[in-house]
């Protein structure tokens, strides 16, 4: 377990579990997998500020996100990706639809998005993943490692499906059901903050 969380201490990126035995020097991949979950009930009993993380298909030692905001302050280096509505919108459409050609990219979203692939690229979100056997053979898009890491998903099943998309879009509807009930205007406020304004 020692030689284990040694690994995962030094690692920059995530290591899948057969390259965390190789490194480790254990038996196999499901040996580690073991190992990782008996470290991680360890730090749980210790509270420890970090635990093993499986992200981007491998395991990488990372502190609790309740310190995100005190280690911020001690970074000298922006930890935050952020991206432009447009940005993200072409990140969503590579990510459901990949492998994706450009040419699908801009018919879901109505636009010209050249510029933004070459920013995701650039920032390490998206990548040329083959060309499709179409005339011209154009390239084909995916996300990157790097992308599973930001948003914290351990593989692309992760991503959020339609049924929640169409859920959320339905619960944020106004529906007769949802009229204010009689006797409560709607300029009274349960939230202190509102009232304030």
């Amino acid at each position: 377990m020692a030689r284990l969380e040694t690994v995962l201490f030094i690692a920059r990126e995530p290591l899948s579990s057969r390259k965390l035995a190789q490194l480790a020097d254990l038996a196999d991949g499901t040996k580690a997998r073991t190992l990782v979950r008996a470290l991680n009930r360890q730090y749980d009993v210790e509270n420890r500020a970090f635990r093993a993380v499986e992200v981007a298909g491998g395991f990488q030692l990372l502190s609790s996100p309740k310190f995100a905001p005190w280690l911020r302050r001690l970074c000298s280096t922006p930890v935050e990706v952020r991206l432009s509505g447009p940005a993200l919108e072409t990140l969503a459409v590579v990510a459901y639809r990949q492998p994706v050609l450009r040419v699908a990219i801009e018919a879901v979203r109505g636009v010209q998005c050249g510029e933004i692939l070459r920013q995701l690229m650039e920032r390490d979100l998206v990548k040329m993943v083959g060309r499709s056997e179409e005339l011209g053979r154009p390239f084909l898009y995916g996300t990157t490692k790097r992308f599973l890491q930001i948003f914290g998903l351990r593989s692309l099943e992760e991503l959020p499906r339609r049924v929640w998309l169409d859920r959320d879009e339905t619960l944020s509807k106004p529906t007769e059901e949802m009229q204010t009930p009689q006797g409560d205007s709607p300029t009274d406020s349960p939230c202190p903050e509102a009232e304030n304004n």
